[in-house]
């Protein structure tokens, strides 16, 4: 009666299949969740970055402003017409 020897071999193979599965998951959980947290920090910085940048007043969106040229030169974009 070998059968049932075979069938509880298979058992302990699938239960170490299961526990190498767990371990090898839990690794990548906590590499991704170690990203996000890079993530997040860069996410912050990029936020402090941005609220560096200072818009000037008085100007439309559409204008360019280079400063080695006079300030009061506006230099708008152009649309090609077909």
């Amino acid at each position: 009666m070998p059968w049932p020897w075979i069938f509880i071999g298979i058992a302990v193979g699938g239960l170490v299949m299961l526990v190498c599965f767990g371990v090898w998951l839990a690794h990548k959980a906590s590499d991704l969740f170690a990203e996000l947290r890079v993530l997040a920090q860069r996410a912050g910085q990029g936020a402090e970055l941005l609220s560096r940048i200072e818009i000037p007043d008085g100007r439309s969106s559409g204008e360019l402003i280079y400063p080695d040229h006079d300030p009061d030169v506006v230099v708008r974009h152009r649309v090609p017409t077909t």
